[in-house]
């Protein structure tokens, strides 16, 4: 282990490697703050479930655009740099929230506030993790190649540290310390997060020779060359024919359009150049990345991952007010619940990868599906008591429960990964991915509107849980529905080929 992590040192730098551990970590350790948070809007603010689930759905929406950042950050170069800089303002916006809401009382308890702040504060960790990702893309690209996979390793394994450890202090923290301590005390990692970025030495791009578009995972596109998804799987020989007639028709278009473009450019003066040498090249990024995403064989199976999480409510909230008011769950336990989340996880991770990966994708999905169906029946039980008559404790229900449904919806996810990086085209592959974890953000999102929408159409509020059973059983019913519409994944499909 050792070893590994000197052969990582000598590769990449201490600097490097340190700031790519640290952020990984603080972006897990986040459950210490956010379990604070939870109870800022349950104790404090005296929100109903609905309305504290309202709140969390807007501020996580800034996770659902991230291929903005990544587009902005390669387009965009600040002082010739692309990455540093961007990675220090996305530090001092995950930063200065906390600090804010530990020092400010007024705008602590106040939900509005509370909501732009953890808004920004989310815009800022979202924008880093893309920030990282790009880094991390741009430092393997070349003769360090064979160290991409020991880099993501220890990229995850920092994060589940961090999870881990946020997720066993924040209970901790909750029983002995007052919550704005804990958001204070949080502000330490941003704030030595952003003294590590003058750690790490960034080469300058040249404004002169900005390229129209190069993204986190070298992907380049000049002279109106676009690379496209290889489309042999797909169409025929006279298709392609006809269509590198046409793009040959269309390159010598646009090379007339760029060698126009470039002379405007010279004549309006050097700021203008600039101005519009970025702005064609966030054009032809965008365009770039959609036209790959129009593909049917890319587009079908991003909409199978969005609707699995649309047509679910997300009932969390809900079910983390009743565990609190009802049940009386300690916050230290609820703690050590999101630990046994975490190692959930991992085993779920260790078990798609150890049997289920020569499996066909629709299988899996099908099977995950069925088993969160059962895992919210289980939920039932809890709430019904129905577990107390046959000896088996709340608590025991609880934790057994929440490391048995992240084990699944890892099951799940890890299909969602492996298919994405099988679709990605070479060369867009960075911003594209960041656009399918983007879809996959939304829908969480869109999922959590509706089940805020559902507590608050059966009046499920604080202290008055009477219609929670039945909230329930619409979640179970509204879990098989993603199975009929299988059929937008690949049917030969699996965890080694697409």
């Amino acid at each position: 282990m050792i070893q590994w992590v000197k052969q990582l040192i000598t590769a990449f730098g201490a600097s490097f490697l340190w700031l790519v551990c640290l952020i990984y970590f603080t972006q897990g350790f986040r459950s210490f703050v956010w379990t604070a948070v939870s109870y800022q809007l349950k104790d404090m603010l005296k929100l109903s479930p609905s309305a504290s689930q309202f709140v969390f759905s807007v501020s996580f929406f800034p996770w659902s655009i991230k291929p903005i950042y990544g587009i902005v950050s390669d387009c965009i170069p600040i002082k010739g740099r692309k990455r540093i800089p961007y990675l220090v303002i996305s530090t001092v916006l995950s930063l200065v929230p906390w600090l804010i809401l530990g020092l400010n009382a007024t705008l602590r308890s106040s939900r509005w506030h509370l909501m732009i702040c953890l808004t920004v504060q989310n815009l800022g960790s979202a924008m880093a993790d893309v920030v990282v990702d790009a880094m991390i893309a741009e430092a393997v690209r070349f003769e360090r190649a064979s160290f991409a996979g020991d880099l993501q390793s220890i990229s995850w394994m920092t994060m589940a540290l961090g999870g881990i450890c946020g997720s066993l202090l924040g209970g901790y923290a909750l029983t002995n310390l007052q919550i704005d301590i804990i958001f204070l005390l949080f502000s330490v990692l941003p704030t030595i997060q952003l003294l590590s970025c003058g750690l790490v030495e960034e080469n300058s791009v040249s404004r002169k020779f900005l390229p129209e578009f190069s993204d986190s995972k070298g992907f380049h596109q000049g002279n109106g060359n676009i690379n496209k998804l290889d489309e042999d799987s797909f169409l025929g020989k006279k298709e392609r024919s006809s269509i590198n007639t046409t793009r040959r028709k269309k390159n010598q278009k646009n090379n007339k359009q760029t060698a126009i473009t470039t002379s405007k450019s010279q004549i309006s003066g050097k700021g203008n150049s600039f101005a519009l040498q970025w702005f064609h090249s966030l054009k032809t990024a965008t365009y770039s990345l959609f036209r790959a995403f129009r593909q049917p064989i890319i587009f079908r199976p991003m909409a199978w991952f969005f609707l699995a999480h649309v047509t679910v409510p997300n009932i969390s909230t809900v079910m983390f007010y009743y565990q609190t008011e009802v049940l009386n769950l300690e916050a230290s336990f609820l703690g050590t619940t999101r630990v046994i989340g975490w190692l959930g996880l991992l085993f779920g991770t260790f078990a798609y990868n150890r049997y289920l990966k020569t499996m066909k994708l629709r299988r899996i999905l099908t099977w995950a599906h069925i088993g969160l169906s059962l895992l919210s029946l289980l939920d039932m039980v809890l709430v019904s008591q129905m577990n107390i008559s046959y000896g088996v404790s709340d608590k025991m229900m609880v934790l057994f429960g929440s490391a048995l449904a992240d084990a699944v919806n890892q099951l799940k996810f890890m299909p969602f990964l492996i298919l994405s990086g099988q679709l990605c085209p070479p060369g867009i592959e960075g911003t594209l991915f960041a656009l399918f974890m983007s879809i996959n953000n939304f829908g969480s999102t869109v999922g959590s509107f509706g089940g805020a929408g559902l507590a608050s159409m059966l009046n499920i509020s604080s202290g008055s849980f009477d219609n929670l059973l039945l909230a329930i059983a619409i979640q179970v019913l509204c879990t098989f529905i993603p199975i009929a519409f299988l059929f937008l994944i690949p049917k030969e499909a699996t965890g080694t080929s697409a």
